[in-house]
């Protein structure tokens, strides 16, 4: 992607598995990485050499590298949760462009400081919520804005986290607790609620949402287990078994990457099982300080009268998330890969038809990729069109979170009100 007479140049802040990945699409659009900045300097190195970034554009932090704002058009925020605010205001100030991992910051106060900064200074600003951009989405949004299935009457969405990977991440990892990340909903599920208001067209009046930490809890913890998944007799038939999980990444490239990298920087069988000794990854799911939801839904009414449900929860196999769409002359069912179109004027031959969009990846996996892209494109070109998840769509989502969240603690139904347009209401 090119700007002016050279490609776009992008700094990466977080040198972790996001950071990685979206180092790696900027390349494939045609960008280029021309900084790192990551605290820890095997990741920051093993990035940077990836990159071919010169010695003198890795930097131990962002505030190192916002200091020379003058390398790079483009920012990537792949830092934790509660270190997206200062990075993105930071950068936004000196006129740099910024695609930051969600959320935007796990308080509403902190985000509406990163709105504000970002609004002031005239930047482009996207929130990685790629589920829009994914071929996938795209063929069942403009099916339904063609009335194939008639008017929209309802909708109904499942992400199945999986078990294995909610161990990983939000019993044993870094977005295991609030006050470390932020809540399930707002962590995993943001880009979900956004998906739904992209669905139907249209924002929340009100909603509900339950859910609570049901299982992995110290009251779970079975007989005779160990602090540690090494030191168990339990190990063997436990179904968040540390070192089985581990153990089956070896020798795969992309397990290394994806799963592995987060437990230990070298992908042997020593190192690993010195890392699940010593580290956060060997310990016993139901002997950590996790206090985020292992389930929850949230039911959510428009004025227009259409319903919609998100549900999430640890408690399934790891799958692409799975959509049912209703509508008064049929309805839609997908699963991540393909539609299946039902008209029920076709009664009584009950007709379906099928439709599969993109190369057979998951919508997440795809909408990464063409996000990056999309968004270096509207920086090359100065066309904030291509960004299909700006500053008003990331307050949405994240505005449905936060009330969702307080409905789930209060038990009470939240009513939602919305300027026309801008990030307020």
């Amino acid at each position: 992607m090119v700007l002016g007479s050279r490609p776009v140049r992008v700094g990466i802040v977080g040198a972790g598995g996001r950071g990685r990945l979206h180092a790696r699409h900027v390349s494939r659009a045609g960008g280029r990485v021309v900084a790192v900045a990551e605290p820890h300097p095997g990741r920051r190195d093993a990035l940077a050499d990836a990159c071919e970034v010169p010695a003198g554009h890795r930097f131990d932090g962002w505030t190192d590298l916002a200091e020379r704002a003058d390398l790079v058009d483009v920012v990537v925020i792949a830092t934790q949760d509660h270190e997206h605010a200062d990075p993105v205001v930071a950068f936004a100030e000196r006129g740099v462009h910024l695609i930051c991992e969600k959320p935007i910051a796990p308080d509403e106060q902190e985000a509406l400081r990163v709105a504000a900064a970002v609004q002031r200074a005239g930047v482009q600003f996207t929130i990685c919520h790629p589920l829009r951009y994914a071929p996938y989405t795209r063929a069942l949004v403009a099916a339904l804005r063609d009335g194939r299935i008639g008017d929209l009457v309802s909708v109904q969405h499942l992400e199945p986290v999986g078990a294995w990977h909610f161990a990983h991440s939000y019993v044993r990892g870094a977005w295991r607790r609030e006050d470390l990340a932020s809540s399930l909903l707002l962590a995993k599920c943001s880009h979900d609620i956004d998906l739904l208001t992209h669905v139907v067209g249209d924002r929340p009046s009100r909603l509900a949402s339950f859910g609570r930490l049901s299982h992995f809890r110290a009251d779970k913890h079975p007989d005779g287990a160990a602090a540690n998944c090494l030191d168990c007799g339990v190990e063997p038939t436990c179904p968040y078994s540390a070192p089985r999980l581990y153990r089956s990444c070896l020798g795969d490239p992309d397990w290394e990457h994806q799963l592995l990298g987060a437990v230990t920087d070298v992908p042997s069988a020593e190192a690993l099982d010195d890392a699940l000794r010593t580290g956060p990854y060997g310990r016993c799911v139901y002997l950590c300080d996790n206090d985020v939801v292992d389930h929850q839904v949230v039911a959510l009414e428009f004025d227009s009268g259409i319903t919609a449900t998100h549900t999430v929860t640890a408690f399934s196999d790891a799958a692409p998330r799975q959509t049912r769409v209703f509508g008064t002359h049929g309805a839609v069912e997908g699963d991540g890969h393909t539609l299946r179109f039902h008209d029920f004027r076709a009664h009584p031959d009950r007709a379906v038809e099928t439709l599969t969009p993109g190369d057979g990846r998951p919508p997440h996996q795809e909408g990464d990729e063409e996000l990056v892209r999309s968004f270096l494109r509207a920086v090359a070109h100065d066309d904030p069109a291509a960004n299909l998840t700006g500053l008003d769509e990331t307050m949405t989502s994240h505005r449905i979170v936060w009330a969702a969240e307080r409905a789930r603690r209060s038990g009470e139904t939240e009513r939602l009100t919305w300027e026309p347009a801008g990030v307020g209401g």
